[in-house]
């Protein structure tokens, strides 16, 4: 029979399940903003540190050694950033996911039990 204390209970339950993924969600994606942003704000003026750079060299030879340097370590610092970034959408991933850990082990095994049966 349905009962409206259990059916109140569980709503309840889900909702707080909700909100603690949703939180761990909002700070992730805080950190990766926060985490971009400054990442764009270092590579801004790393650019503008190079430019300065090349304004005052004098010879082509320079210039392309200067430009390959700068080149290589851009992107090198692009694909570290990248991983991290990666690193943390997993984590997010991992932590929005996290409150729902113990409900779904609990209706896998109900599940379990109900087909062994």
């Amino acid at each position: 029979m349905f009962n409206f204390e259990d059916a109140n209970k569980q709503g309840k339950e889900a909702f707080d399940l909700m909100l603690k993924s949703y939180a761990s969600m909002t700070k992730g994606f805080q950190a990766i903003a926060s985490e971009t942003a400054e990442f764009t704000k270092k590579s801004f003026d790393e650019n503008v540190a190079h430019l300065d750079k090349l304004s005052k060299v004098k010879s082509m030879e320079a210039v392309f050694e200067l430009q390959t340097n700068y080149a290589k370590s851009a992107y090198e610092a692009y694909v570290a950033e990248a991983q991290k970034i990666g690193e943390m959408y997993a984590d997010l991933a991992k932590g929005a996911y996290k409150p729902y850990e113990a409900p779904v082990a609990k209706a896998t095994a109900a599940a379990k039990a109900a087909v062994a049966a």
